[in-house]
């Protein structure tokens, strides 16, 4: 554990369309607070390969977001994009150490479309160690290491000192579900993409990506009604999926894409006979009015995600903080992280 008195950690979520950051203070371990936190619009994208115009524009762009936010601390947790990491839960029977780590290097190579020497590679065990198991899970991750390398120099040239790179679903379930043993799925709308994580017992089991999101749906209305893209978000945010108006005939075909993924995903865990306790909807694409109802029909309680709910913050501030807590689960969650 890494944890000091009056610690103070920054989570930097840096999605496709936007910027997320969040500073947590600890008094004392059990007592987080949320000290600031921004949002802010960022149309620079990193591609596959080394694009020096869009490091140096995300990483003003991030240098900014913190002044304005007041960040007091350079030292930060980063969250890795779902749409670069491979991701994989494992089942390796139970070895020492040593061998564990060449195990899952071996296995990794069935599940990575990349040749090893072109990712970092990295795995961590699921749960405590539990020698009466046949069995242990191992949570792979691997990171192309020219996305490590422009997130690193990001980073730099923002002044800023990450320590720690870490999955979206990871930070999702600290801020979103806790230390709850609960099994849920974790709906992740974001601009561009969609995350689809399903935990177990507070522990994530499996992780997948969808390539829409919110964007998908205001073009869709932008196409159909033959408005510009501003007046099509606009028309989302106003209107959504809400009975009696003129939009759900045009929103719900997107949102039914990620609804028959959702249930493909619970049939695979219902024939596990493991019960579902709820599905939690965040990221800014959840912003619509509406969309709770929506999913309800899948016969699992829906809610929308709330991640200050795992923090303190000043009163003052909520209405604000309100506004913008779908969007905050990722930087909070990895604000949070204590090891």
């Amino acid at each position: 554990m890494f944890f000091q008195s009056k610690k103070t950690v920054l989570g930097v979520d840096i999605g496709t369309s936007n910027i997320k950051i969040a500073e947590i203070s600890f008094a004392d371990p059990a007592t987080a607070v949320l000290a600031t936190c921004g949002v802010v619009n960022s149309p620079y994208q990193l591609s596959d390969k080394n694009d020096r115009s869009s490091i140096a524009q995300i990483a003003g762009i991030l240098k900014n977001l913190c002044l304005k936010a007041g960040v007091s601390t350079k030292r930060c947790i980063i969250s890795l994009p779902n749409s670069a990491v491979f991701t994989s839960v494992v089942e390796l029977p139970q070895m020492s150490h040593k061998e564990l780590s060449s195990a899952v290097e071996f296995e990794a190579k069935k599940y990575v479309p990349l040749a090893l020497s072109d990712v970092d590679l990295s795995w961590s065990l699921i749960g405590a160690p539990n020698p009466g198991q046949a069995v242990q899970k191992i949570l792979l991750t691997a990171v192309p290491k020219q996305i490590t390398k422009d997130y690193m120099e990001i980073f730099g040239l923002a002044g800023l000192e990450p320590f720690v790179g870490e999955i979206e679903a990871l930070a999702l379930i600290r801020s979103l579900v806790g230390s709850s043993p609960e099994n849920c799925v974790i709906i992740d709308i974001g601009s561009k993409n969609t995350g689809l994580n399903i935990i177990e017992g507070g522990l994530l089991r499996l992780s997948r990506n969808l390539n829409i999101g919110g964007e998908t749906i205001t073009k869709k209305i932008a196409q159909t009604l033959n408005v510009s893209f501003l007046r099509a978000e606009q028309f989302k945010r106003d209107f959504g999926v809400t009975g009696g108006t003129f939009l759900p005939e045009t929103v719900k075909p997107v949102l039914a894409l990620i609804k028959n993924e959702v249930k493909q995903l619970l049939t695979i865990f219902q024939s596990h006979s493991a019960q579902l306790n709820k599905i939690i909807l965040a990221g800014g694409g959840a912003n619509l009015p509406g969309i709770v109802d929506f999913f309800s029909d899948l016969g699992v309680p829906v809610s929308l995600g709330n991640p200050l709910e795992t923090v303190g913050y000043s009163k003052q501030l909520e209405e604000v903080l309100k506004r913008y807590a779908l969007s905050l689960p990722i930087a909070i969650g990895l604000a949070l992280r204590k090891e």
